[in-house]
């Protein structure tokens, strides 16, 4: 079963009037990891996609959706693919791709068959999706999370001491605008993404996992000088709009996945925010 919502582009001077609960209909996404769906939500920032498939009585089939107007999902988009839950399989065109948790996998355009499957029903794989448009077709290739690019970044005197590995990128996966990776905090450190920034050539969503039970993580978006925030709980997303800071603090330590596309490939093109001047 396939169950999608389409989200509308919000220009900056709207948001600002945005009360807690517009704030989070428009950009939070908590519905995601749902048992024998794929749930997915189409955004108009960028034409980008995010979602989940929990495979757990039976397979399931990435089939396309309305808003597409194609006859099957990958026809001219790519697709990111993280699995966050138990060992599970990835079917593209009858080969399969197996992936434990943290593993990832980017499928090309132009395949017609994606599949998931679980490994056990009792612990079910978890997949978190992203896809965005594509105009050529790309090889489809596995990346381990050992195999990922690891940044250390961060000290645990600031609590933002961190992990990024990137793992759907250039340096690593070649790719039309696709790019997505995981970021881990050590224990003692909550801040994410400080110094804050923002990109206006790509826009970006936050996936959040490893949240533990009754803690939670407050997400901070908005232009740097009108800054919002979104409490978040485990596996849910955000999306984030090129005008946007991304950022956040956790009442514990967590990871989170970033996924996100524009039409500059440069992980390292941003406009940094001083810390002194977010308002």
């Amino acid at each position: 079963m396939t169950k999608y919502s389409s989200r509308y582009a919000s220009s900056p001077e709207a948001v600002k009037k945005y009360d807690t609960q517009q704030l989070r209909e428009e950009f939070l996404i908590d519905d995601l990891m749902q048992e024998d769906e794929i749930v997915l939500v189409y955004s108009h920032y960028d034409r980008y996609i995010a979602g989940s498939a929990v495979p757990v009585k039976g397979d399931l089939v990435l089939e396309t959706i309305d808003p597409l107007k194609a006859p099957y999902f990958l026809e001219r988009r790519e697709l990111g693919i993280i699995n966050v839950g138990g060992s599970g399989s990835v079917v593209v065109e009858g080969t399969t791709y197996e992936l434990g948790f943290k593993d990832a996998l980017y499928i090309g355009s132009g395949n017609k068959e994606v599949i998931f499957k679980s490994a056990d029903a009792s612990n079910p794989a978890k997949f978190y999706i992203n896809s965005a448009p594509a105009h050529t077709s790309y090889p489809t290739v596995k990346v381990s999370l050992a195999e990922a690019n690891k940044l250390n970044l961060g000290a645990m005197e600031t609590a933002n001491h961190r992990t990024v590995n990137q793992m759907i990128i250039g340096s690593v996966v070649t790719t039309c605008q696709l790019q997505m990776g995981m970021t881990e905090l050590n224990p003692g450190s909550v801040w994410n993404t400080m110094p804050a920034h923002v990109h206006d050539r790509r826009m970006e969503v936050y996936f959040y996992l490893d949240i533990p039970e009754n803690q939670a993580v407050c997400h901070f978006m908005g232009q740097p000088q009108e800054t919002r925030h979104i409490w978040m709980n485990n596996h849910q997303a955000v999306i984030s709009p090129p005008w946007s800071i991304h950022s956040g603090s956790g009442t514990s330590n967590y990871t989170f996945i970033w996924g996100m596309a524009g039409e500059n490939l440069d992980y390292g093109d941003m406009d940094v925010c001083k810390i002194t001047d977010l308002r």
